[in-house]
């Protein structure tokens, strides 16, 4: 569906189709289009601010819960995004709302949430029969207050661990962060009583909020797009290479947000010693608030930047080019990188905190360093790449076929809403 013409028009994408929506609407005051599916058995609205053209896993857990919805007409969808200008498109019993927003400060590429008139309107008409809430900021406040008399529950799905980006090393950091960590968990815990259920997609996110006392949790992992991040590509990896100008040589990459929790600058440190002493070259793919940082590293010279890649299929050859994946950061609540590494035949080499290495322990398909150490990092780098990689990539294989379709992740989730809404 498209709304009333108007003079500019431009495309987006959503959930999978491109349709031509006007420029200049204004959703806190005109009039919206009817539901779609008005008799589907089941509603979901989705809000988050961590939704964002160069962003990664929350994005696409979204979309791919379009593309879900999509093939099952007795489903509904409603996301509710940021963005420069307000638009609605439509998709085969999927909406998207995208609400004007000031960008957020450092945190390049996500918006603010602040059109609270806008999100009111919008429950109001699109009566879900549940709504989730993926960031933790202003939105879970604007939407409680939206849909008070609504009676429509909302959950929390914990996509960020926000405390420890506050203090990542809780037990080493300065009395400050240490205060902020503290504060922020406390957040968390206020925010708990607005949500009868919190989703996380890993133990380490259930163990971190368990300890902080909040313990009405379901665990649902994020899945994979197992067709189009597939072994097949490592056929081409010739090809790919010379498309993305990327050497003949052992490569191992980094694909994600440009963010310091990502811990890159660790990455980066370890590197001249694994090349020196292997021939490995180093790709980081993607964008964000820390590339300058990145790019004055005294190793940048020898990096292969590479940006963010839009196409799916296009990510997906250039990890069947990779000999190993690096995910560095170590407060990761799942690492959806990580798990398309692995179903591309990739092993992957991870820090001993956060989410990753559950996926690594798992599936036998990578190695562990010590978080935060150059030279942990350093030697199982060079460990892994004496191992065989072909191997371990089979191994990554069968664990993402054998736990990670986006079908039955969603089957998953949808009994968590049914459940939720039922109780």
């Amino acid at each position: 569906m498209i709304l009333p013409a108007a003079p500019r028009t431009i495309d987006l994408a959503s959930a999978g189709s491109t349709v031509r929506v006007p420029l200049g609407l204004d959703i806190a005051r005109t009039e919206l289009p009817p539901r779609l599916r008005q008799h589907a058995s089941m509603s979901v609205l989705d809000v988050t601010e961590w939704f964002g053209e160069t962003s990664g896993g929350i994005r696409t857990y979204l979309l791919q819960k379009g593309n879900y919805v999509a093939q099952r007409p007795w489903l509904r969808h409603v996301m509710l995004v940021p963005d420069a200008e307000d638009s609605i498109t439509d998709d085969d019993g999927v909406r998207v709302y995208r609400l004007q927003g000031p960008p957020i400060p450092r945190r390049k590429p996500y918006r603010f949430m602040l059109a609270t008139r806008s999100i009111a309107r919008i429950a109001r008409h699109e009566r879900p029969d549940i709504i989730e809430v993926g960031s933790p900021f202003m939105v879970p406040w604007i939407v409680h207050r939206a849909t008070r008399d609504l009676d429509v529950p909302m959950v929390s799905f914990y996509h960020s661990n926000v405390p420890r980006m506050f203090a990542p090393r809780a037990e080493e950091d300065t009395f400050a962060r240490l205060t902020a960590y503290r504060a922020a968990w406390r957040y968390m815990r206020r925010l708990d009583q607005m949500f009868p259920l919190t989703i996380v997609s890993s133990n380490y996110s259930a163990t971190e909020l368990a300890r902080a006392g909040i313990d009405r949790i379901a665990r649902v992992p994020l899945g994979v797009d197992l067709d189009q991040f597939h072994p097949d590509r490592r056929a081409r990896s010739k090809e790919a290479r010379i498309a993305f100008g990327l050497p003949d040589a052992p490569l191992a990459g980094f694909v994600g947000r440009f963010a310091s929790e990502k811990d890159l600058g660790v990455l980066l440190d370890a590197w001249s010693e694994v090349e020196r002493r292997t021939g490995a070259r180093l790709v980081l793919v993607g964008a964000g608030p820390t590339e300058e940082l990145l790019r004055a590293h005294p190793y940048a010279a020898r990096v292969y930047f590479l940006p963010f890649q839009h196409d799916r299929s296009a990510l997906a050859l250039l990890l069947g080019c990779l000999d190993m994946f690096v995910s560095p950061g170590r407060i990761e609540t799942f690492g959806l990188s990580s798990l398309e590494a692995l179903a591309t035949g990739t092993p992957v080499l991870c820090a001993d905190e956060g989410a990753v290495c559950e996926q690594v322990a798992a599936s036998g398909a990578g190695r562990i360093f010590k978080a935060g150490v150059a030279a942990s990092l350093t030697e199982q780098a060079i460990a892994l790449l004496s191992d065989n990689l072909a191997e371990l990539g089979r191994r990554g294989r069968t664990f993402a076929e054998r736990e990670h379709s986006w079908t039955s992740v969603f089957d998953r989730l949808f009994a968590v809403y049914r459940s939720v809404v039922n109780h």
